[in-house]
């Protein structure tokens, strides 16, 4: 129906009622075999086709939005979660169930697709995802960090929404603590992760194991540059004091004769500015964690005795070092 075309060919049942639809046509097309199908209760897709994943959430909004308002307007129900962060291109991100935050003092019921998450902390600002209501990436990232079970998924989700420019990790951890979610352990081991430069599940675990050999902590993603000011590279990991990097190379990026000729080169130029470099897959550092740094601590212990530094130079990198445990607590910071 070309009214319902803005809404990817959803309707509730009050919009198909108000266009004019009896309620006896809107129950006999959305039977069985019927052109209609229903969705979610209240909720009608206007097609024989199975629903896509836009079509879902949308779905999901127009079931939790106030029936008198505009469901598109983001005024009382807007998408929220994993959901949300799927829309964004987070492929770690769980689509279902959808969460669907809820102005207060609305609770509708939720349903096994579909989860609404009242609130009086309705955010400021509310944004529209591929057509779809959404809350902005910083607070469908928290949202979905205060329903997330799996440890790992929650560091790999947060990653890649800082990862992808979606949002500062600064910004995401003041609203972790405005939520009140830096008391949960993995929260705030992950939100700590980011804050100390983390990007990947895969810096993470090396972050892991760096820690449990009694390394020295590294500089996590510092730009390097050339003495004349030219970027050089930005290391996984870089002990400046002694010129070492450490690269996560994972074959995920390198499928292409391309993708890893530009990691040779980026070696070979980290290299030729006196840089010494230990190159794991993150299979090695999840699986041989102890060769890893075992090579690293080797390095490290080499570059004590070298006669000439690297040229290469860091601008402008801070970080937090250790959280002592406490939210929002910091006992060190680095700054170069």
């Amino acid at each position: 129906m070309p009214g319902f075309r803005r809404q990817f060919r959803l309707a509730t049942r009050r919009q198909l009622v108000a266009s004019g639809i009896p309620a006896g046509t809107i129950a006999s097309r959305s039977r069985p075999g019927g052109p209609w199908q229903r969705l979610l209760p209240r909720v009608y897709l206007l097609q024989t086709g199975p629903p896509d994943h836009r079509q879902r959430a949308l779905g999901a909004v127009l079931y939790a939005a106030d029936p008198g308002s505009d469901p598109l307007s983001g005024d009382t129900a807007v998408l929220t979660g994993g959901a949300a962060l799927s829309l964004l291109g987070i492929p770690e991100a769980p689509r279902a169930p959808a969460d669907v935050l809820v102005r207060s003092p609305r609770r509708p019921a939720g349903t096994p697709e579909v989860r609404t998450l009242p609130t009086a902390r309705w955010p400021a600002q509310t944004i529209t995802v591929a057509g779809v209501p959404s809350t902005r990436p910083v607070r469908a990232a928290a949202d979905y960090a205060a329903r997330a079970t799996d440890p790992q998924q929650l560091r790999a989700v947060l990653a890649r929404v800082v990862q992808s420019g979606w949002c500062h990790p600064h910004d995401l951890h003041a609203e972790l603590r405005t939520a009140r979610l830096l008391r949960h352990p993995q929260i705030r081991a992950a939100a700590a992760e980011l804050l100390a430069g983390i990007r990947s599940p895969a810096e993470a675990q090396a972050r892991d194991a760096l820690t449990a050999a009694g390394l020295p902590p590294p500089l996590w993603n510092a730009r390097l540059y050339t003495a004349d000011g030219a970027f050089l590279a930005a290391p996984d990991a870089y002990w400046p004091d002694e010129g070492v990097a450490l690269e996560v190379d994972s074959g995920e990026y390198h499928y292409t004769r391309d993708a890893w000729q530009a990691t040779l080169r980026r070696r070979l130029r980290l290299e030729a500015h006196g840089i010494l470099v230990v190159s794991a897959t993150p299979s090695m550092v999840r699986d041989t964690p102890t060769q890893v740094t075992s090579a690293i601590r080797t390095l490290l212990t080499l570059a004590t005795t070298r006669p000439t530094p690297p040229t290469a130079t860091l601008r402008g990198h801070h970080q937090l070092l250790l959280f002592d445990g406490r939210e929002g607590g910091a006992a060190g910071r680095m700054t170069s």
